[in-house]
């Protein structure tokens, strides 16, 4: 794939405290662009200054949501190298979202020669304080003006970038989590396992409330019974119960998150004892109630893992191993981390260099 680059004529000024970069509204001076046009496939590879764009108000995506979209880092390492933990399975399931979407199909090799091309011509601002990274979202979205329910004829994919600290503002403290009973996220046979824009404005609602009761996110259950755990807003979930590492089984409804598959893989090579299962929000209380409930933690990209201190469902408030990151979940944050900053060596073979 050829890609055309123009350059920025006036580079902007970058951020000089990087402690105080907060997450996601910081931009570099670049940014990614393909068209795709049916008949013709994907083309126009470039890369232009970071600006806005410019779409009809009856481009398909407005009125219909026909979107996706990925999220991954690149890190600053000690020599002052740059490097992307496990970058193609983002790749892999951007194609998996277009498939449900029904959205071309983006040849991985092409998303990451994109992502290669534009960290390395913005590749100063990836910070190198301690926990920060730059973070990178790929995105495609239906452009066609055209008031109709139907799949588009055209597209854009994208990549910006954001030089970014820690998702959450408390850091590595465990964060308070709200059981939401009341709206639903999804549902199987419909658009769970995908990351699509849809997905999360439905989650608002219940993201509200959350943030209401004064809890950093929500715990949604199943879409049909109401009890089964699915996923935290921003995060797949864990729980170490009796000395298992458990969490909720992919049926259709739940993000397949490359945090979520790494953490399973290196507990498995640690030895512990790992399901990956249905599992109710009565049997967690029920562990809580009996001493059995030693850790939960959430899995992502922005807050890679993430303790839980406290679970709210209901009435009840179930206070996690005395509000205090638990041992697996520290040992785990440590080592995903350490390969990710290259602080210790990656024996997973997770780690792509620039």
């Amino acid at each position: 794939m050829e890609i055309r680059i123009e350059k920025i004529a006036s580079p902007k000024a970058k951020p000089e405290d990087e402690s105080k970069l907060g997450f996601g509204h910081i931009f570099t001076d670049h940014m990614f662009i393909m068209d795709y046009d049916a008949g013709k496939g994907w083309h126009d590879a470039r890369i232009v200054p970071f600006g806005n764009i410019s779409i009809s108000p009856a481009s398909m995506v407005l009125h219909y949501a026909q979107e996706i979209f990925e999220g991954l880092k690149a890190y600053r390492t000690p020599d002052g190298g740059i490097q992307f933990f496990r970058p193609i399975e983002n790749f892999k399931r951007l194609n998996v979202s277009a498939e449900r979407l029904v959205i071309p199909q983006l040849p991985v090799e092409d998303g990451l020669q994109a992502l290669h091309a534009l960290v390395e011509l913005d590749k100063d601002w990836v910070p190198s304080a301690e926990g920060t990274s730059l973070y990178i979202r790929p995105f495609i979205f239906a452009d066609d003006p055209y008031i109709g329910v139907r799949p588009a004829e055209h597209y854009y994919f994208m990549i910006i970038m954001s030089p970014s600290g820690a998702y959450y503002a408390s850091g590595l403290d465990p964060v308070g989590i709200y059981v939401e009973t009341n709206y639903v996220r999804s549902v199987k046979g419909g658009t769970g396992f995908t990351k699509t824009g849809g997905n999360y404005a439905a989650s608002l609602a219940g993201q509200d409330e959350a943030h209401r009761q004064n809890y950093s996110q929500v715990l949604w259950l199943d879409g049909i019974e109401r009890k089964y755990i699915e996923e935290v807003g921003s995060m797949n979930i864990f729980f170490v119960i009796d000395g298992e590492v458990v969490t909720p089984e992919l049926r259709g409804s739940v993000l397949s998150g490359i945090t979520r598959k790494s953490s399973l893989e290196l507990c498995r090579k640690w030895g512990m004892k790992v399901s990956e299962r249905a599992i109710t929000i009565q049997e967690v209380a029920e562990a809580y109630d009996s001493g059995k409930l030693e850790e939960v933690f959430g899995t992502g990209t922005a807050a890679v893992i993430s303790p839980v201190g406290r679970l709210k469902w209901g009435d009840k408030i179930m206070e996690i191993n005395g509000n205090k990151i638990g041992a697996v979940t520290q040992r785990l944050y440590d080592t995903m981390t350490g390969m990710q900053y290259g602080k210790l060596p990656d024996d997973m073979g997770w780690i792509e260099k620039l």
